[in-house]
């Protein structure tokens, strides 16, 4: 079993940023294929980023490409979620997500465990 909390939102002037992190227990880091995920009020749960257990390669939800980096540091099993120049349209609850499978992937049945979420509000 791996529990996941996220942590690092709050509310937000546009053209801030942000770094979330989610910390990860119960499994090695390093065996965990992370992803980032969001939902904005009213809307489905969307992927924003994903990377692999090395932190090698990483994956980005084309709309977000440049704004948002995720990054990862094994050694103290954690997550992050660099975002920068936020805009109201990434108000949105951040969910950090853990794959044990070998591919990275956008799709969030592939992801097997969930964290609670952290709320980002970014204000005009």
């Amino acid at each position: 079993q791996v529990q996941l909390v996220e942590s690092g939102g709050g509310l937000v002037q546009a053209g801030d940023s942000l770094r979330l992190s989610c910390a990860a227990s119960g499994r090695t880091l390093s065996s965990l294929i992370m992803g980032w995920f969001r939902q904005a009020p009213g809307k489905e749960r969307e992927f924003v980023a994903s990377i692999l257990r090395n932190g090698g390669n990483t994956n980005y939800a084309e709309s977000l490409k440049g704004r948002f980096t995720v990054s990862r540091d094994n050694a103290k099993n954690t997550v992050y979620l660099q975002m920068n120049s936020l805009i109201p349209e990434d108000t949105a609850v951040y969910y950090c997500a853990a794959d044990i499978s070998y591919l990275m992937s956008t799709r969030m049945d592939r992801y097997d465990y969930w964290g609670q979420g952290t709320q980002v509000t970014v204000t005009s």
